[in-house]
């Protein structure tokens, strides 16, 4: 029995590329740069010219006067527990509590203090051992003044955190961790660029599509290395970003939103009112359109290459009407996947509206609802669309960059369980 060999080498019933073929490679390169080079300069020139600098903006300077001077967080852990009933009257008595804390760092670490907790924080099952964040103003008459602020949760936190990291390279090995890398380097766009300069006024629009297009291209090549399968990705993830930022920038528009339907963005108007909330609805779209348009797409490009690895011979519009049979079926449950996802983050809104009976056409066309539906709508043509581009991409490159026109070389079983093997 001839032993098994695992031999990345050429393989022999394979003939070597034809300078045809060799030529139709180069096409294809050259083709892939001219695509995304241009577009790649854009971004690092739309990256240069928006970064924000260092000076506060207006609505950090203004954020800094709701709390006194000084004030500082520290950790605390539960001493005692005392339980009272609390609640104004003629409305619903509940259950608050005075606890002792010992102050575990800072300025006051070591000493023991007592403070109130509300009927939210006690119905959440606060107890005596456990871990809590105090803020603490050193400027209080009497001495310094400490108020709960929220529970610690940094231990199960880091926990579920290092289980993510362990499971994703477990399972994903290299590629897994290289993910991890370009998930690292996604959220330092994300907090030392989109953030920052939403805050000093930048066009929310051009904002999130130069950070979304940086994070792309370093994250899918990252991931799944520099080859013409991940180029082709990343030419259907970029049309779906921009695709999102057209139809969202004409639906924000023609729908009249104001982008000021929950609270955060009402404080963050009360900071400064002169940010652009609506473009804001536009930027939300463009950030959370990331993950599922790379999904998509790069699933789409790996289907792609695989029905050409199959069958070499198979011509650009067979392998697109095959690729798109997978495709159609990737939509439809992806479709899904974005409707439910908002039905979950929305229940108790969805519940609130449930209680105030109101009318199925006056809820879904309230400034709540209807944000979050043209939010979903919009991204998920996106998504959608982004499938036959992908696709039509997919197959003019592999094609492009295949075996030699005419007939598919024939291949001996050993050698397609070889190359399966690998």
């Amino acid at each position: 029995m001839p032993p098994h060999s695992h031999s990345h080498g050429p393989d022999p019933d394979v003939p070597p590329p034809s300078p045809e073929t060799l030529t139709r490679r180069r096409r294809a390169v050259r083709l892939m740069l001219l695509l995304l080079v241009p577009v790649g300069l854009a971004t690092v020139v739309g990256l240069v010219a928006l970064w924000p600098g260092s000076e506060p903006t207006r609505a950090e300077q203004v954020a800094a006067t709701f709390l006194p001077p000084g004030t500082t967080y520290a950790d605390a852990r539960v001493v005692s527990l005392q339980t009272l009933p609390c609640g104004d009257a003629g409305t619903v008595t509940a259950t608050c509590a005075t606890a002792v804390v010992e102050v575990l760092e800072g300025e006051g670490a070591g000493d023991y203090q007592q403070v109130d907790l509300s009927a939210e924080v006690v119905a959440n099952g606060v107890a005596e051992g456990d871990t809590i964040v105090l803020t603490r103003d050193p400027g209080a008459e009497g001495g310094p003044n400490y108020q709960f602020s929220d529970f610690e949760r940094t231990t199960p936190m880091v926990v579920l955190a290092v289980a993510f990291a362990v499971v994703v390279g477990a399972v994903a090995r290299l590629r897994g961790l290289a993910a991890l890398v370009g998930l690292a380097f996604a959220f330092f766009v994300l907090l030392q660029f989109v953030l920052p300069a939403l805050l000093a006024g930048s066009s929310p629009t051009l904002v999130s599509l130069v950070g979304s297009a940086a994070i792309m291209f370093v994250v899918l090549y990252l991931a799944h290395g520099l080859s013409a399968r991940t180029t082709t990705a990343l030419v259907g993830t970029l049309f779906g970003l921009a695709l999102v930022t057209v139809l969202g920038s004409v639906a924000v528009g023609v729908a009249k939103l104001t982008g000021l339907t929950s609270e955060e963005t009402i404080q963050l108007g009360t900071f400064d009112p002169t940010l652009d909330f609506s473009g804001l609805v536009i930027a939300g779209v463009v950030v959370a359109g990331l993950g599922v348009l790379n999904d998509v797409t790069i699933t789409q490009a790996s289907a792609i290459w695989q029905l050409h690895e199959v069958d070499p011979a198979m011509g650009w519009r067979e392998l697109y009407r095959r690729g798109m049979a997978v495709g159609r079926d990737h939509i439809a449950s992806t479709v899904y996947t974005i409707v439910f996802a908002y039905a979950g983050a929305a229940l108790p809104l969805l519940l609130l509206f449930e209680v105030y009976t109101r009318p199925a056409g006056v809820t879904l066309t309230s400034t709540v609802v209807a944000e979050e539906v043209i939010r979903t709508m919009v991204g998920a043509i996106a998504l959608v669309l982004a499938v036959p581009v992908t696709t039509a991409v997919g197959a003019f490159f592999a094609t492009a960059a295949g075996t030699a026109a005419g007939a598919a070389p024939e291949r001996s079983l050993s050698s397609l369980r070889a190359r399966f093997a690998r």
